[in-house]
């Protein structure tokens, strides 16, 4: 679908803060982002997304005249590198979980149709097979700070859905504990998460979300899959891809990935108390 510019003129402002996609402008109210493989499918969910009534994320308008996605854009903060002291704040997280479980709830309706197939990327040669079991859902998988827009302190939209593709609830809130909670090592944590408690944050999180007790019965297990995984992904994105990927992991994040191993297997006993009813 071609979008027809209402403000032909409007200047283009870059947009900055992500890892990966470069070239991203904000032009009058929409967002200009680069095509990419999946920007068919990426298009389709949030068409299907904005027919079922769900608002927590930008509409799709369609492709400008330089080959772009257009999307509208949402007004509020989010953030960029480092993360503001704000980011730590509970009321956050506990929102973050709240507009996730929106959005997982008005994605499992859409189910996990043929053409999500588009999603994400194959699993890498020696890359464990997923604990999570079958996709029930077509989930975001990439609630970073940097993903959510507030606001009056309040998650209102997830952004960017690069790495949407078929997964579960569990592996969904997986990642928003990685992220906010955050389950990881307190070295590798961004300053304004530094000192937050990851039991307590975690449990704040899951009971904000709404998971049930099997899925709470999994989040440690499959947050330890996770990792493995990602691991393997993150290097075969950075050989295949380059670009950011290529850079994220010449800068460590294959390490980190490691020492987050490492901290979910120390840690798996308390992380597992601190979730389950």
């Amino acid at each position: 679908m071609r979008y027809v510019e209402p403000e032909p003129d409007a200047p283009e402002v870059p947009l900055l803060g992500g890892d990966v996609t470069e070239g991203l402008v904000r032009k009058g109210g929409t967002v200009r982002r680069p095509a990419a493989p999946t920007s068919a499918a990426v298009a389709r969910l949030l068409r299907e997304l904005e027919a079922a009534g769900f608002d927590g994320a930008p509409r799709h308008l369609g492709t400008d005249d330089a080959g772009r996605e257009v999307l509208t854009f949402v007004e509020g903060d989010a953030a960029v590198r480092p993360w503001p002291e704000w980011i730590g704040e509970p009321e956050r997280a506990g929102s973050v979980a709240r507009l996730v479980r929106r959005y997982d709830d008005a994605a499992e309706r859409l189910g996990v149709p043929e053409w999500s197939r588009e999603l994400g990327m194959p699993d890498p040669a020696g890359s464990p097979p997923t604990l999570a079991g079958p996709p029930t859902l077509i989930g975001h998988l990439d609630v970073t700070p940097e993903n959510v827009v507030f606001r009056d302190g309040a998650a209102v939209s997830l952004i960017d859905f690069d790495l949407a593709r078929p997964a579960t609830r569990v592996e969904e809130l997986a990642n928003v504990l990685l992220w906010w909670a955050p389950w990881m090592p307190a070295e590798d944590r961004e300053e304004a998460l530094r000192d937050a408690d990851p039991f307590e944050r975690g449990r704040l999180i899951v009971d904000e979300y709404g998971m049930s007790a099997a899925g709470r019965a999994q989040l440690v297990r499959v947050s330890q899959s996770i990792a493995v995984r990602s691991w393997h992904s993150m290097r075969h994105r950075a050989e295949t891809l380059g670009g950011g990927w290529a850079r994220m992991w010449q800068e460590g994040v294959g390490d980190r990935i490691v020492r987050r191993q490492e901290w979910l297997e120390s840690q798996a006993d308390a992380l597992e108390a601190a979730v389950r009813f």
